[in-house]
């Protein structure tokens, strides 16, 4: 992708996006008029403090995903001590207490419409300080929780709000700061996600043993609070984002509706579909990554020692994976991906629940989670650059809000699927049979490779207008 010319970046960023079915521009007419100025940097700016500022927001974007996103995907810390604490959760099952975790991460994308609108029409900063005041809310909450819904809407509800309005800023934003290097930008800004999980984890782990879970939260809260905020007064809009948002500014708080011209191409429904399946799969392994290693013999620490190999390999994967795609073309690299990790899941992790007592069990258990780790979380790194590449960075805010939604609800619906699928198993203890999880991994592994098909579909269509390129 870095070899492409200036017209072609131009086509792909600045007009509309190349789909046969739809009309040339999804530009409305009263801002086409101004594309000629907005083409062009600002030029009392010089390309020095826009470097700066470029450098900046990712360190920013990664700040953010390493608070918000980190701390939700090392829930499973208190998933675990929840399971085994009296008071509030003295007769909820661990279904009824995954419930927490999973509100959170779904609602982290499924309020994107919502965040998007708003970081259009406010700006990226107060709509990154309001999450942190909800995020250092719901934790500093859940502290004095006497009962499990106060744990629900606290530690989930309003937790998750608080990741979204974190979260959605800085994969709106960063995107426009970059052309050439968007896919390892944004690489580096969503690896905070899996370095968050691997540095979070064995924190909040010890703190709660030292300080108790109570505190923990309260501390949480505090350090949480002063990260974002910090990170938000960082996270500013590209020159040319900034003066569209300016020409098409609500100046109220109305959701963007994505324009009909998109919505209704066979390209936008086919990558909504691959979006929201995606989605619904990606989080199964992470969140059972523990107790399915339990299942093979491992203790319970080996067990929290694969969520954090997973993590650390999806922060590498993210930044090597999203320079490759650069060279060698961030579709090809996002359907590559994706396949690779749904052949992971069918072809090691389904064979590894169905040889039983078999020594090779542990080695396909450990082969799947270092080659899932490495391609699964690239899906993420790379879905906003792929959507700025085809739909253009004019639409990009709506359509990243609209489709991330999607993703949070198909997480809101696979995580709880996959867990009534391993507790449908047949043993009266789902964490001694490995076989017990193989339904599960099945519906990983099919969604996983739908998505793949999806992928495979945009990749085809995206050449037609421009006639057929290796590099997309």
């Amino acid at each position: 992708m870095s070899t492409r010319s200036t017209d072609m970046s131009n086509q792909y960023e600045m007009s509309a996006p190349p789909v046969a079915d739809t009309p040339q521009s999804y530009e409305p007419a009263s801002t086409q008029s101004s594309i000629a100025e907005i083409n062009n940097p600002t030029p009392s700016v010089s390309a020095k403090a826009l470097k700066k500022q470029a450098i900046l927001t990712v360190i920013a974007a990664f700040t953010l995903t390493f608070t918000g996103c980190g701390l939700n995907f090392a829930f499973g810390v208190y998933q675990d001590l929840y399971e085994t604490t009296g008071g509030p959760f003295q007769d909820a099952s661990p279904a009824q207490i995954d419930l927490i975790g999973t509100l959170a991460v779904s609602l982290m994308t499924i309020g994107a419409p919502f965040a998007s609108a708003w970081t259009k029409s406010y700006g990226p900063c107060k709509v990154t300080v309001l999450g942190a005041t909800l995020f250092a809310a719901g934790n500093i909450l859940a502290s004095f929780g006497t009962q499990l819904w106060h744990f629900i809407l606290a530690q989930g509800v309003l937790l998750g709000c608080g990741t979204c309005l974190t979260y959605i800023p800085s994969v709106t934003v960063a995107p426009g700061w970059f052309d050439k290097r968007r896919g390892l930008a944004l690489g580096i800004a969503l690896s905070g996600t899996g370095v968050g999980g691997l540095v979070w984890a064995p924190t909040l782990r010890a703190c709660n043993s030292y300080f108790g879970f109570r505190n923990t939260l309260r501390m949480t809260g505090a350090i949480s609070f002063v990260l974002i905020c910090t990170a938000g007064l960082v996270l500013k809009w590209d020159p040319d984002s900034q003066k569209r948002n300016e020409l098409n500014s609500r100046g109220n708080f109305k959701i963007p509706l994505v324009n009909w011209n998109i919505a209704r191409s066979r390209m936008f429904v086919v990558k909504a579909t691959a979006a929201t399946v995606q989605a619904a799969a990606y989080y199964t392994p992470i969140y059972f990554f523990s107790s399915y290693a339990r299942s093979l013999g491992f203790s319970a620490i080996a067990g929290a020692n694969f969520i954090a190999l997973s993590n650390g390999l999806s922060a590498a994967g993210k930044v090597i994976l999203g320079y490759v795609a650069d060279r060698y073309g961030r579709i090809n690299v996002l359907l590559a991906c994706t396949l690779i990790s749904a052949l992971s899941i069918l072809t090691l992790w389904l064979p590894s629940s169905l040889l039983g007592g078999s020594q090779n069990v542990s080695a396909l258990f450990i082969s799947f989670t270092i080659l899932y780790g490495i391609t699964a979380g690239v899906y993420v790194s790379l879905f906003p650059t792929v959507l700025a590449e085809i739909f253009g960075v004019q639409h990009f805010a709506s359509i990243n809000g609209f489709l991330y939604m999607l993703r949070g609800l198909g997480t809101l619906v696979g995580t709880p699927v996959a867990g009534a699928l391993i507790r449908s198993g047949t043993s009266t203890s789902v964490t001694k049979l490995p076989s017990n999880f193989t339904s599960c991994i099945t519906m990983a592994g099919v969604l996983l490779t739908v998505a793949s098909i999806a992928v495979f579909y945009v990749r085809l269509e995206a050449v037609k207008p421009v006639g057929w390129r290796w590099r997309m």
